[in-house]
């Protein structure tokens, strides 16, 4: 599956020839372009210090509307630049005015990030109620019959981090706006894989660290907010960034911007920013669109596989509507010690993978070559046979 668009990327990845990279699930390899846009960000600083900051503003902004075309946001005023999505969490979290007796729904099957958040709340009173959503036949309907008049918010990842189980969030979004319930949307394991349409969705919030699917750096992150939902979050940080008139130095009276930088107290990471803004210019050269198809090809692909060799067991979903970038499986027979001994085989042969919930994950992204993976398929044949004789 190639096309004229595949030479963009040609010579983005020089990965080290030993190395069988299929871990962008957990984080993501740096394209060169953005390799590069860090070093010259650091040899600007080394030269010219601050000199030029002014253009550093000015990549800023461009940032913000690159994060808000890539999830269909209404304008780049509804995006923050955070340093995790646990903080987007938090905010939100401990945002919100909750009174006792209300409650959050979220599936039995989150990343601790989006359960710890909401189980702190139990001593304000609030309620937390989990759905299971992989063993559910219809997880969007049991999401659902769960709200009550008492339901504040459901808050969910749009791709489960062990299994890469997908929910239906345009149906998830509709059943908040009939019950009036904030739709908060960890979107983490999608966002740079498959498309994403925040006005779609009706979302109120949605959080995604650049680390993984983005291809970008740790310690950046996207966090959108709807208008409305935006004022319903009480500010926890406050410093000069955060403020409607922010080069005002001098001023003694301030008001919160009514943009989403409300949400960013001091100053941005700059070296994280130069280096998302580079990596997005090649999702936006390639397109989401086309990168979907292609992470969707590999994908189905290793699931083809898993399921002919009869000693696998595939662990993701076989329904094309729950798929993703993830793939995980399991050895017939083996427990939970023998899989940790073949992640690290699989490790020690140089195959970047992840061991999640028991199950071997592997996150092929688009650029992926398909010589890797089936070096990998290798490699796991392999251990297999090492481990289980």
């Amino acid at each position: 599956m190639s096309s004229d668009r595949d030479a963009l990327w040609q010579d983005e990845f020089p990965l080290d020839p030993d190395i069988s990279y299929l871990n962008h699930a957990a984080v993501g390899v740096w394209p060169r372009r953005t390799a590069e846009a860090v070093k010259a960000f650091a040899d600007e600083n080394m030269h010219r210090g601050a000199a030029d900051y002014p253009r550093w503003m000015q990549t800023e902004a461009e940032l913000r509307r690159q994060l808000a075309r890539m999830i269909h946001a209404e304008s780049e005023h509804d995006i923050a630049l955070l340093k995790n999505t646990s903080e987007g969490l938090s905010l939100v979290a401990m945002g919100l005015d909750w009174k006792r007796g209300d409650n959050v729904i979220s599936a039995k099957q989150e990343f601790p990030s989006n359960r710890m958040v909401w189980e702190t709340l139990k001593d304000k009173g609030v309620e937390l109620r989990l759905v299971d959503v992989e063993v559910e036949t219809d997880p969007e309907g049991a999401i659902e019959a769960l709200m009550d008049d008492r339901t504040r918010l459901l808050s969910v990842s749009s791709v489960q981090f062990s299994s890469g189980f997908r929910l239906e969030l345009e149906c998830l979004g509709r059943a908040c706006v009939r019950h009036d319930v904030l739709f908060c949307i960890d979107a983490i394991q999608s966002i740079g894989a498959l498309q994403f349409d925040a006005q779609l969705y009706h979302a109120d919030f949605v959080v995604a660290d650049a680390h993984k699917w983005m291809l970008g750096p740790e310690g950046l992150a996207l966090f959108y907010s709807h208008p409305g939902a935006r004022e319903q979050l009480r500010l926890q940080q406050y410093g000069w960034h955060m403020v409607a008139s922010p080069g005002d130095f001098d001023a003694t009276q301030w008001q919160p911007a009514r943009s989403a930088r409300r949400f960013e107290p001091g100053s941005p990471n700059q070296v994280a920013i130069q280096a998302l803004h580079a990596s997005l210019s090649l999702f936006e050269q390639v397109g989401i669109r086309h990168i979907e198809a292609l992470v969707t090809h590999k994908t189905a692909g290793l699931r083809q596989w898993i399921q002919q060799d009869g000693r696998l067991l595939l662990m993701s979903s076989e329904r094309p509507e729950r798929q993703s970038g993830i793939v995980s499986l399991q050895v017939d027979g083996l427990d939970p010690e023998g899989h940790g001994k073949l992640y690290r085989y699989l490790m020690g042969k140089r195959v970047v993978c992840a061991l999640r919930g028991g199950n071997i994950r592997l996150s092929a992204h688009f650029y992926t070559p398909d010589p890797v993976i089936e070096r990998v398929k290798s490699v796991l044949v392999a251990g297999m046979d090492a481990i289980c004789r």
